[in-house]
């Protein structure tokens, strides 16, 4: 049996990760190619080729294909409630936004989908300046206003 070298190459980096994280109390900058990698390996959505504009991966549903943008947070346990997912940039096309949390080990624990419109209409509301401005949601809002598509089991 053959081991997947991305895998094997991010499972280096995720130990990079926690101990620059460690040392520095920042993080390294890999959450968002982990949660794309974890995205096509638990969902088997198939990643497009790098720099793709709008969206990074692809699914099939009935027949049409789905295009996805994959957001990535890495929450810590006890970390300050109203974290904000990346920017969302509402110009570019995509069907529909993955959002990938992770531990602090950078292990999915979730992943929640939210159709377009449904993010347009929530990142286009009146009120939040960062919400509007830098297209950035809060994670309860993406949870709120989007389905769960896999949960880590205890």
């Amino acid at each position: 049996m053959s081991t997947d070298p991305v895998l094997e190459i991010l499972a280096e980096a995720k130990k990079l990760a926690q101990r620059y994280r460690a040392l520095t109390g920042k993080p390294l900058g890999i959450t968002g190619e982990v949660a794309e990698y974890e995205a096509a390996r638990i969902l088997g959505v198939e990643l497009t080729p790098a720099r793709q504009s709008g969206y990074d991966a692809t699914e099939t549903r009935d027949g049409h294909i789905v295009r996805l943008q994959i957001k990535g947070r890495c929450v810590l346990d006890g970390s300050k409630s109203g974290q904000r997912m990346g920017s969302i940039d509402i110009q570019k096309e995509f069907d529909a936004v993955l959002l990938v949390l992770l531990d602090g080990n950078f292990e999915a624990t979730g992943i929640y989908e939210a159709p377009r419109q449904t993010v347009v209409a929530a990142l286009t509301a009146p009120g939040s300046k960062s919400r509007n401005e830098r297209g950035a949601l809060g994670i309860s809002k993406f949870k709120s206003i989007g389905t769960v598509r896999w949960l880590r089991s205890a």
